[in-house]
């Protein structure tokens, strides 16, 4: 039975909050991973912001939240089989709006599970912008992929470690809110932690360093607060997943902590399915979290038959095309495109009205989806 009842935590109360690595709860074993994900369906989505949004700041916040704009687009989702989203969140909503953040999280959830959808939620991202702020949010840079996204907790907060202590709290807070909520498929701890920024940014100092120290106690005070759900952060540069010796000490934390293990993959088929091998080897659950550039060789033909056939959950990137632009390739940060149209879109499945960008793409998504788990149907 879907909850639809949330708590609401005093707001001085939680944004002093102190998180003790002792309170968590113990990381699922392999066993427990593996007994929860047989008893989900096979899972397909995007990574979800709606085309009406440049960032989750401005999906969230209470002056541009698009309740009917996300209601006509997830039933869009749901209309190709899609049933889950993967949803990016902001420390800086929650620290200027704790309970309309949470209200908004709720009534999200509300319409997914209106279209038979589940969230998996984000905290934290080291991609963009380091320097998020909360307010409105600058126009896209035309031509240009992903101009708005921000990092949290960006480059200041990352190294003010009078400032951890409020970044606990907000994880332990929203997860204590939604521990026991079905709707939540689970709780994405940090964005490809480990990397720089992209874009035309100036690299943060030390980057590394803080995240290796902050992402165990993010795990741990979403493990206080006992959810239901798994916790996971993904693992998305090299190729050595499977050889301890060969991760940093972020990909540490990620690979030891995790409940259900996750991966990007934005190659060849090939290469994802040797990455979806290495994570694999591990012996839990395997979601890929983000794929599909089709500039760059991922795409929905090479690669979602191939997720399908090994049960891994599927996320692409990018859903409808809007504000965030990344129908435009990653190159666009150094040569906008604003005389003329990429070749191909990068990321994105359907324009702005709904319309698909390449129908054959809805039909393999909804065939996949409609399939027994394991199962690749033939197509047409």
């Amino acid at each position: 039975m879907i909850r639809r009842t949330f708590l609401l935590a005093a707001t001085a109360l939680a944004m002093t909050a102190a998180v003790s690595p002792a309170q968590a709860r113990d990381q699922w074993t392999k066993a427990q991973a593996n007994a929860w994900y047989a008893k989900q369906p096979w899972m397909v989505g995007a990574n979800y912001t709606p085309a009406t949004a440049i960032n989750q700041l401005e999906m969230f916040q209470a002056e541009t939240w698009d309740p009917k704009r996300i209601d006509l687009e997830l039933g869009w989702a749901e209309a190709m089989g899609m049933n889950v989203m993967r949803v990016n969140l902001h420390h800086l909503l929650w620290e200027t709006d704790a309970a309309g953040l949470k209200r908004r999280m709720d009534e999200f959830m509300t319409i997914a599970a209106k279209h038979k959808i589940k969230t998996l939620w984000i905290f934290f991202d080291s991609c963009w912008d380091p320097n998020p702020v909360a307010g409105p949010q600058h126009p896209p840079i035309p031509g240009v992929h992903n101009s708005g996204s921000v990092q949290s907790p960006g480059a200041d907060r990352l190294k003010d470690a009078s400032q951890y202590g409020k970044l606990e709290a907000y994880v332990k807070d929203l997860v204590t809110t939604f521990a026991k909520d079905d709707r939540v498929l689970g709780w994405d701890v940090w964005n490809e932690p480990n990397n720089g920024g992209g874009g035309n940014y100036k690299p943060t100092p030390d980057k590394n360093k803080y995240v290796a120290l902050l992402l165990p106690r993010f795990f741990a005070a979403a493990r206080s607060a006992n959810p239901i759900q798994p916790l996971t952060s993904g693992v998305w540069t090299g190729d050595h997943w499977d050889d301890q010796s060969k991760l940093d000490a972020v990909e540490k934390v990620q690979i030891a902590q995790s409940d259900v293990l996750s991966f990007h993959d934005y190659s060849w088929p090939e290469t994802f399915e040797r990455r979806a091998s290495q994570m694999l080897s591990y012996g839990r659950p395997v979601w890929c979290t983000e794929y599909m550039a089709r500039g760059n060789g991922s795409t929905f033909d090479g690669t979602l038959p191939i997720g399908k056939k090994l049960n891994i959950a599927m996320f692409n990137w990018g859903f409808v095309d809007g504000k965030m632009q990344t129908r435009l390739p990653w190159d666009s940060w150094k040569k906008p495109y604003t005389f003329e149209e990429p070749t191909i879109w990068f990321h994105e499945i359907l324009y702005n009205d709904g319309k698909p960008y390449r129908q054959a793409e809805v039909d393999l998504i909804k065939r996949l989806a409609t399939s027994p788990k394991g199962v690749v149907p033939a197509g047409r």
